[in-house]
């Protein structure tokens, strides 16, 4: 497909709204594909805090409907399922459509002034192979035995057919699989357009913040993507034609495989994707809170340079999940020394953000509230990931909810904050509707709170000793003194899945009869922003010419009455024109 030309819009309702190569179209698609899966993987982790809260007692309202054999009552291997899919399905199936085939595919053409990607058709493969990975993943809640048991990990030799027997654990295998198929598809279009499509003038060093993000993601995905892909078909071929690559060699007479092969092969994938989800949020809000507070992002180039570091890094930090596995003492030193490095190009983002909002004039719109929110769970998750990374705590820790009240503040959290911000900023060009702001501000506040709630007190109840994995903690006699602390934690998870309530009503109302969306409502001055909305097929009608960067804000050479510019409006030349009287040379005579 030429991009020289504007070309024909479809005509057809297939080719225009389902089999469409339109980015912006399939960007809807992975949109609306992302927030059934959050929906269905949030419920999950309601029924996973129900059971926790209150063991062995029926989940309310569905548990009938959906465990009738039981009484709605939930049993171990059901809670071993829910535990497993939510994971799963909360990053492959809600957090990557979410964040990166949907932001990545509407953002992209639109920051760098092209009319579509550069293989539009590839676009189109990526999203409906994510749609029968997906397919797969939600067949396997409904084969005999159920589906996968052996956590999001899938650590042999839970994953076996020794540990997991029936196809639902191969099923998940081929779904994983399928969707980094989907991801590779994408990264390899993210890396090619970037590189590629840049409208003329738009140089490295004016592109928003967003796309360095988006960039750095595709890189890892490219890379990593490809190992957890072989990890699956190793799994699929020990499962279903009798290989032995994890099965331990002590497990059958005169050889065998190693279960640790699958450890190094998942997690060597496994941390690149906490980057691959965090890097996308890291871009939008380090443009948010510049366009927000009204100022220049702070360090620019060092914050491409931070995230640049972290993309380089994340490929040789992956041995901190393994420090209980028995590493050697120096390869386990060598992780942990690489471990606390990666935290400094995070801290100096950090930092960058902090320095962009001080003494900004702030405008607290959502998109700014769940950039700040972003900043401060990140900022939580980052610091207590420092006690993980150290052996010695690690040993301790490990096992224990504290892990997951740091992977979900660092991970989960953040990214989620981040895909809402973006959600808010970027809904009235996709559909040319605004979200209600008193609805989108309730959200935020019923959001933050309760999730801060949930997950600091998993580091409390971790430090005390709580094992994650575990279906009832009340079994065990030392463990019920802590129960207080479930039952807490429980509480602040239902009003957090409660407050999600308020976004679907707001964003399935404001997506049909919201306010019309002006051309440009934050006063933003990314080539987007310069484009009717919603955004009509061709993107723009003559490609622009970039002569500014993406934050130029209070500018002294802006022209009187606005403080912000487009990217395709030259700065005024102030020295040239002065226009203080006292600047004015003095007359000779």
């Amino acid at each position: 497909m030429s991009h020289d030309g504007i070309h024909p819009e479809p005509t057809s309702f297939w080719r225009k709204h389902v089999f469409s190569v339109d980015h912006k179209v399939i960007a809807k698609q992975f949109l609306w594909f992302g927030l059934v899966w959050l929906l269905i993987g949030g419920m999950m982790a309601m029924m996973i805090r129900w059971q926790l809260a209150n063991p062995g007692e029926p989940f309310p309202v569905l548990g009938a409907l959906l465990f009738p054999s039981t009484g709605g009552v939930i049993q171990p291997d059901t809670y071993n399922v829910l535990f497993t899919m939510h994971g799963t399905i909360m990053i492959f199936l809600g957090l990557t459509p979410v964040l990166i085939g949907c932001f990545g595919n509407y953002c992209i053409p639109m920051l760098i002034g092209a009319r579509d990607m550069i293989v539009p058709l590839l676009n189109m493969l990526s999203f409906w192979t994510l749609m029968l990975g997906g397919a797969v993943g939600f067949y396997s809640l409904l084969v005999p035995l159920g589906a996968s048991e052996a956590g999001w990990t899938g650590y042999p030799t839970l994953s076996t057919t020794v540990g997991a027997p029936g196809s639902g654990e191969t099923l998940w295998a081929l779904a994983v699989f399928l969707i980094g198929a989907s991801s590779i598809m994408g990264g390899i279009n993210y890396i090619t357009t970037i590189v590629r499509l840049r409208a003329p003038g738009m140089t490295w060093s004016r592109l928003p913040l967003t796309i360095w993000g988006m960039f750095f993601t595709a890189i890892l995905n490219v890379l990593f993507l490809p190992v957890i892909g072989s990890a699956m078909i190793l799994l699929v071929l020990d499962r279903a034609f009798g290989t032995q690559f994890y099965v331990p060699a002590t497990m059958i007479d005169g050889g065998g495989g190693d279960p640790i092969l699958y450890q190094h092969l998942f997690w060597i994938f496994g941390h690149p994707e906490v980057y691959i989800l965090i890097l996308p949020a890291w871009g939008f809000i380090s443009d948010f809170l510049s366009f927000f507070a009204r100022k220049p992002a702070f360090g620019y180039r060092v914050t491409v340079g931070a995230m640049l570091a972290v993309t380089v890094l994340s490929a040789v930090v992956y041995g901190h999940h393994m420090f209980t596995t028995g590493l050697s003492p120096m390869l386990g030193e060598s992780f942990m020394l690489l471990t606390m490095i990666i935290s400094v190009p995070g801290e100096i983002l950090f930092f960058n953000w902090l320095h962009t909002i001080w003494r900004g004039s702030l405008r607290l719109t959502t998109p700014m509230l769940f950039s700040l929110g972003t900043v401060f769970v990140f900022g939580l998750g980052g610091l207590t990931g420092l006690y993980l990374a150290t052996i010695s705590t690690d040993i301790f820790l490990h096992d224990t909810y504290f892990v997951v009240g740091h992977f979900h503040l660092t991970m989960a959290a953040s990214s989620l904050f981040g895909a809402f911000a973006a959600i808010y900023f970027w809904m009235p060009k996709m559909f040319g509707r605004m979200l209600d702001e008193r609805l989108g501000k309730l959200h935020f506040w019923a959001t933050f709170i309760p999730l801060t709630i949930v997950f600091c007190v998993m580091f409390w109840s971790g430090y005390a000793g709580m094992p994650r994995r575990y279906y009832d903690h009340t079994y065990l006699e030392y463990l019920r003194d802590l129960q207080h602390l479930n039952v807490l934690t429980s509480a602040a998870a239902f009003l957090l899945g409660a407050a999600q309530l308020i976004f679907a009503f707001n964003f399935i109302r404001s997506r049909w009869w919201g306010a019309k969306a002006p051309t440009n409502p934050w006063e933003v001055g990314t080539l987007d922003m310069a484009v009717p909305s919603p955004v009509p097929y061709y993107n723009f009608e003559t490609i622009p010419t970039v002569v500014t960067g993406p934050h130029e804000f209070s500018n002294p050479a802006i022209p009187d009455g606005k403080d912000w510019i487009f990217q395709t409006e030259p700065l005024a030349d102030r020295a040239a024109a002065p226009t203080d009287p006292s600047a004015q040379p003095a007359a000779s005579h």
